[in-house]
């Protein structure tokens, strides 16, 4: 009866029972608002309930051990559901903080809106300059293998990304047999894109202001210079050859250029024009051209790039009008006094460029299959004075027995420094 009487008396010691809820069931304890659990704030499930802040758990946890010891349950199933009940309230508080803390840093964190895309730009100008040791057009030169320089502009609009408009303007220092010194081309078309397919068709002038006409001093039909001044020998000094004041022209391109990858492209370009320089000779030129351009890594973060480039092209030529007919027949064949049969030739060149920034060095080959004779015949070389009986043609009579021979139309090596910019890309 004592023992017992001593058992009640500590289960009915106040501040036992207020440690250990000790007229509360584990479940009620489990519960803050149960009917038999302390309301002073004592019990430990309720000190989770409690709890202020996360760093209070670990000091709240000091009265675990008391609570444990004081409890009358002693080491069985009361202890291990408490236990238990302490660890799944403490997972989920710390659970909840976590969540909490992370949902509170990424709310403070910024996030960086996307770029705005750039304002679409209509308009824009494309401009450069070039010099060179020989200006070659279509495989013939056109300053008497003499340096040469060049310059353009070339404004833009751009309808959409897709469709471009175009007017250029451009020139460049010659030497023609009309003495005319300059070339200024007028030109201007429409460059849509489509996929890998870029086109091009437009319309190109060619002008060559300050000529003189080099004629036969009215003494026959060919070589009339009509209300031109005749600054004739007759003909050109030295060589005989005729040469109109005019020799302007102009053509109609349609070029497209196909792009397989970031190395190679591809490309064919047709012209036509009913007047080819004006020797009153239709003119059709084709050609096909290729280029591969090195990975942009070939130089490593210098900047430098390189290419290698090339094309084939054929110049077709209709007959010439009585000004450049010959009066001489010869072996093989003529004469031609209404127009000579203008030469139809194969071009092509080849070379290697490289580049920096808006620069490129440009180490290029040009040739064609236009024999001397032929190619004096169609270009009235005016500084040819080598004769031979070999340059004799159909159309390049000569005096029946020798004839002169041009070689504007062979192999050259040319070597070109150039700078090309846009004003969107290099001036922003």
């Amino acid at each position: 009866m004592g023992a017992r009487q001593r058992s009640k008396s500590r289960l009915a010691d106040p501040d036992i029972g207020q440690n250990c809820c000790w007229n509360a069931t584990p479940a009620d304890n489990i519960s803050r608002n149960g009917h038999n659990a302390q309301k002073v704030g004592r019990c430990l499930s309720f000190l989770l309930h409690r709890l202020d802040g996360p760093f209070q758990i670990a000091a709240r946890l000091r009265n675990l051990a008391a609570v444990v010891t004081a409890c009358p349950w002693g080491p069985g199933i009361g202890l291990i559901n408490v236990m238990g009940i302490v660890m799944k309230k403490m997972v989920l508080v710390a659970a909840t903080l976590a969540m909490t803390a992370g949902s509170a840093f990424a709310a403070d964190m910024r996030v960086k809106a996307p770029p705005p895309p750039p304002p679409f730009e209509p308009w824009d100008f494309a401009f450069g300059s070039a010099l060179m040791n020989d200006y070659i057009f279509r495989g013939i030169t056109q300053s008497n293998h003499k340096p040469s320089v060049a310059a353009y502009f070339e404004p833009r609009y751009n309808v959409n990304k897709d469709l471009q408009l175009y007017l250029g303007f451009a020139g460049e220092s010659i030497s023609f047999p009309n003495r005319a010194a300059a070339e200024i081309d007028i030109y201007g078309g429409i460059r849509p894109t489509v996929g890998i397919f870029a086109f091009d068709f437009g319309v190109w002038g060619y002008l060559y202001p300050g000529g003189q006409c080099f004629g036969s001093l009215g003494l026959a039909l060919q070589g009339n210079c009509g209300g031109d001044t005749d600054f004739g020998a007759p003909g050109l000094p030295i060589n005989g050859n005729f040469a109109k004041k005019s020799a302007s022209f102009y053509e109609g391109y349609a070029k497209v250029n196909i792009t397989l990858n970031d190395q190679w492209q591809v490309g064919f370009n047709e012209y036509y024009s009913p007047n080819f320089l004006n020797l009153g000779a239709w003119g059709d030129y084709a050609s096909v051209t290729g280029k591969w351009t090195a990975p942009s890594t070939t130089f490593g973060s210098s900047g430098f790039g390189m290419y290698i480039s090339g094309e084939f092209g054929r110049q077709w030529l209709g007959t010439s009008d009585v000004f450049y007919g010959t009066t001489l027949g010869t072996a093989f064949g003529g004469p031609f006094p209404l127009g000579i049969p203008e030469p139809s030739y194969n071009t092509w060149n080849v070379g290697v460029g490289f580049t920096y920034k808006v620069f490129t060095l440009d180490l290029r080959y040009y040739d064609t299959n236009l024999s001397k004779g032929n190619c004096n015949a169609f270009t009235s070389d005016y500084s040819t004075t080598n004769a031979s009986s070999g340059f004799v043609t159909a159309i390049n009579p000569g005096n029946g027995t020798t004839a002169f021979g041009s070689n504007w139309c062979s192999a050259a090596g040319v070597v070109k420094f150039s700078a090309d910019l846009t004003a969107m890309t290099n001036l922003k």
